[in-house]
C-alpha cells in the first residue's frame, strides 16, 4: 500500500502494529494496574492457590480438584453437538490473517443510498438502492459478480423493518450495522445511518450504507455524519466526496489518512480519519448487553458461544440487536467467531435459522412467532427485552467451571463499585465498563488456556509448531476446566486462536499475550520428588552454610 510516498511492505505494517501494540499496552498496564489486580484477586479467591503445572502428569492430577463433575448425561449431550454442528473448512478467520490480507485493501468496497418504495400491496414499502458508487463492475471479474449479488441483499439488511415505516416530519438521525458473511467465512461489515432526507412535510427515511471489510465503526461513522451534511446541500455532492475516501489507502493500526474534498461554500475541506491501535472494541457496547441481560443469563449465553451453538437474539429495536449481537461475540475475545453471524436478520430471511451449522443471529421481536415455528434443532433464543430464554437446551449453566463462573458473576454484579474505588484510588483514572468487562474475560480464558504455550512444539509438517492437546488439557488442576477443554479444543475458535498464534510468533503482542505472560511470570516452581527432593533441599542448606 501507498503511505506517504513509499510502499508498505508486509513486514513494515507488522513492525509497526508490534511496535503501537506494546507502546499501548504498556502504558495501559501501568494507568489500569489497580483494577486488573483486583480482577485477578477475585479469581483467585474463587480458584484457590492451585495453579497449572507444566510438568504435571495425569496421575498426579487425578482427584485434586473440588469442582463437581458434571453428569455424563450432560456431557455426552454437548459432545455429540458440538461434533455433528462443525464443519470444517480448510482455513480460518483469524486476527492476523485479516490484517495481511486487509492491508493491500481498499478502504470501503462499496456504498449505496437505499431509499423506501411503496409497494403495491396495500401500504407496503420496498427498500431499493436509489444511488451507488462505484456505479459500475466488471462484467468479467468473479469478485464482480460477488459484489452484485451482495447489492442485491443490502437494501433487506438496511431496512429490515421496511414494512413498519411511514412517512413522518421528525425522525432522529440512527445509526446501526450488519455484518455479510461470505461461504469462505469472509465477512462484510455495514455501516448505516438512518436518516431523514431535507424537505417539507412527511417524508419517508433513507439509509447511507458503507460497505467494508475493516471492522472499525467509530471511523465509518465520522464518514456517514459527513455524507449526512454534504447530502443536506446537495445529493450531487456525495458521489465525489465518497470517491475520495475511496482513493485514501487502507490505514495502519493508529495511523492517520486525510481526505481532501471541495464543499461549496466552504471551499477544499481536509477530513481527518484516524484507525485506533486496538479496534478489537469498536462494535462493542457492554452497557447496552448489561442492561438487557441480568449477569447470570449474560454469563449462559457466553457458555453457549464458547461451545459454538446456535444463538438467536430478539429486541424491538435494530440499534439494540446490533449493539448486543457484536459486544456478545467480543466477550470471546481472544476468540474469533468462525461461523455465520448476522446481528440483524431481515424478516424475509428468516428461513436461514434452520441452517445446520453454528449461527448468531438477531431478528426483530415481531418475526419471533415465525421463528418459532421453524424447525431449529439445539438453538438458544434470548429475549432482550425481557431478560428471558424463550428457548434453550437446559444444561446451559452447568457448562462454565462453577469457581471461574462465580469469579465473573462477582466482578460483574459488583462492576459499579469496582470503576468506582479504582477512580478513587486513582484519580482522573478514565477506567470504564468496556475495560473492566474485557480484562475480566480475558482472564477468564487466561485461567483456561493461558499455558498454551508450554505446549507447542516442533512436531508439525514442515517443523511448524502444534499443539500437544492432550498434555495440555491434562495440564490443568481443575477437573471442570478439563471437561469444558475437552469441548472447547474442538470449536473452530480454538483452532483458529492457535493457527493465529503460530502466524503470530514475534510480532503483534495483544492484551491476551501480555495477560498471558504475566501468568506464566508468577508460574510456582514444580515440586520435585525423591531423591532430587532431598538433593535440592541439601543443596540449599550448603548454601546457606557457605553465606555464614
Amino acid at each position: 500500500m501507498e503511505d506517504g510516498g513509499r510502499k508498505w511492505e508486509v513486514e513494515d505494517y507488522h513492525e509497526v502494529m508490534r511496535l503501537m501494540e506494546e507502546c499501548r499496552f504498556n502504558k495501559e498496564r501501568k494507568q489500569k494496574g489497580k483494577l486488573v489486580n483486583r480482577i485477578q484477586e477475585i479469581f483467585e479467591s474463587k480458584r484457590g492457590r492451585k495453579r497449572v503445572w507444566a510438568t504435571a502428569t495425569r496421575e498426579e492430577l487425578s482427584g485434586t480438584e473440588s469442582d463437581p463433575e458434571e453428569n455424563s448425561k450432560d456431557r455426552s449431550h454437548r459432545t455429540v453437538y458440538v461434533q455433528s454442528t462443525l464443519k470444517r473448512r480448510p482455513g480460518y478467520r483469524t486476527l492476523e490473517r485479516d490484517l495481511i490480507q486487509l492491508q493491500q485493501q481498499q478502504l470501503f468496497q462499496q456504498f449505496v443510498v437505499v431509499s423506501l418504495r411503496k409497494g403495491s400491496p396495500g401500504n407496503t414499502y420496498i427498500p431499493e438502492i436509489t444511488q451507488q458508487f462505484p456505479t459500475k463492475f466488471e462484467k468479467s471479474s468473479r469478485l464482480s459478480r460477488e459484489a452484485e449479488d451482495r447489492l442485491r441483499a443490502i437494501p433487506k439488511f438496511c431496512f429490515p423493518d421496511c414494512h413498519d415505516w411511514r412517512p413522518s416530519s421528525d425522525h432522529t438521525s440512527e445509526t446501526f450495522s450488519f455484518v455479510l458473511t461470505g461461504e469462505d467465512g469472509s465477512r462484510l461489515f455495514g455501516y448505516c445511518r438512518k436518516i431523514l432526507p431535507s424537505g417539507k412535510g412527511k417524508r419517508l427515511p433513507e439509509v447511507h450504507c458503507i460497505v467494508s471489510r475493516l471492522g472499525c465503526f467509530n471511523l465509518f461513522s465520522k464518514i456517514l455524519e459527513e455524507v449526512e451534511r454534504r447530502r443536506e446541500i446537495s445529493p450531487a455532492l456525495v458521489s465525489p466526496f465518497m470517491h475520495s475516501v475511496m482513493e485514501a489507502p487502507f490505514p495502519a493500526p493508529g495511523r492517520t489518512i486525510t481526505v481532501k474534498s471541495f464543499l461549496p461554500g466552504s471551499g477544499n475541506e481536509v477530513l481527518t480519519l484516524c484507525r485506533p491501535v486496538d479496534s478489537r472494541l469498536e462494535h462493542v457496547d457492554f452497557e447496552s448487553l448489561l442492561q438487557c441481560l441480568s449477569v447470570s443469563r449474560l454469563l449462559q449465553v457466553f457458555a453457549s458461544l464458547m461451545l459454538e451453538r446456535r444463538v438467536i437474539f430478539i429486541a424491538d429495536k435494530l440499534s439494540v440487536l446490533s449493539r448486543c449481537a457484536h459486544s456478545a461475540l467480543a466477550l470471546l475475545y481472544p476468540f474469533t467467531w468462525q461461523h455465520t453471524f448476522v446481528p440483524v436478520l431481515p424478516a424475509g430471511m428468516l428461513d436461514i435459522c434452520c441452517s445446520p451449522t453454528p449461527f448468531v443471529m438477531g431478528a426483530l421481536s415481531p418475526s419471533l412467532p415465525e421463528v418459532l415455528d421453524m424447525p431449529i434443532e439445539e438453538v438458544l433464543i434470548v429475549d432482550l427485552c425481557t431478560d428471558k430464554f424463550v428457548v434453550q437446551l437446559g444444561d446451559e449453566d452447568c457448562i462454565l467451571p462453577s469457581k471461574l463462573q462465580a469469579a465473573l458473576q462477582e466482578i460483574l454484579e459488583n462492576r459499579e463499585e469496582i470503576l468506582e474505588q479504582n477512580r478513587r484510588d486513582r484519580r482522573g483514572d478514565k477506567s470504564d465498563l468496556s475495560t473492566l468487562v474485557s480484562e475480566a474475560f480475558v482472564w477468564f480464558f487466561v485461567e483456561i488456556v493461558g499455558h498454551y504455550s508450554l505446549y507447542m512444539n516442533d512436531s508439525g509438517p514442515g517443523g511448524t509448531r502444534e499443539l500437544q492437546r492432550d498434555a495440555f488439557r491434562k495440564s490443568h488442576p481443575s477437573r471442570g476446566v478439563r471437561q469444558l477443554l475437552q469441548l472447547f479444543m474442538d470449536t473452530q475458535m480454538f483452532a483458529g486462536f492457535i493457527q493465529d498464534r503460530e502466524l503470530r510468533k514475534g510480532g503483534v503482542k495483544g492484551l491476551f499475550e501480555l495477560r498471558a505472560a504475566e501468568y506464566l511470570d508468577s508460574y510456582p516452581e514444580p515440586e520435585t520428588s525423591g531423591v532430587n527432593r532431598f538433593l535440592k533441599g541439601l543443596g540449599n542448606k550448603m548454601k546457606f552454610l557457605q553465606k555464614k
